[in-house]
C-alpha cells in the first residue's frame, strides 16, 4: 500500500472515468485501509420479469442452443434480443 495517494482527477462523464480505470490502479487513488464496509439494503434489481409463451419446439431450440453454449436458455434468450436490438 502507498503512504500517500494521488489526487482524483476530474471527469468529463462516466465514460470518460471508466477509460481512466481500465487503465490505471485505484490503490493509487484511494487508501483502502481506510474502506469501511457498508450494505445497500434497499437496492431494487434493475431487471423485470416477464412470462412469455414460446412454441415447444423453440423453446427446445433455444434450450439445445443454450446447452451447446454452455450457458442458461434464459441468458441466451436475453444475448439474442439484445443482438437483434444493437442491429435494428
Amino acid at each position: 500500500m502507498r503512504a500517500t495517494t494521488m489526487p482524483l482527477p476530474e471527469f468529463a462523464d462516466e465514460a470518460e472515468e471508466t477509460l481512466f480505470w481500465q487503465t490505471h490502479d485505484s490503490t493509487d487513488y484511494v487508501d483502502w485501509t481506510k474502506a469501511e464496509s457498508v450494505t445497500f439494503s434497499n437496492l431494487q434489481p434493475s431487471l423485470k420479469s416477464i412470462s412469455l409463451r414460446l412454441p415447444e419446439p423453440m423453446l427446445a431450440r433455444l434450450k439445445s442452443l443454450a446447452n451447446e453454449r454452455d450457458v442458461p436458455y434464459q441468458s441466451l434468450i436475453k444475448m439474442i434480443l439484445a443482438d437483434h436490438l444493437a442491429h435494428s
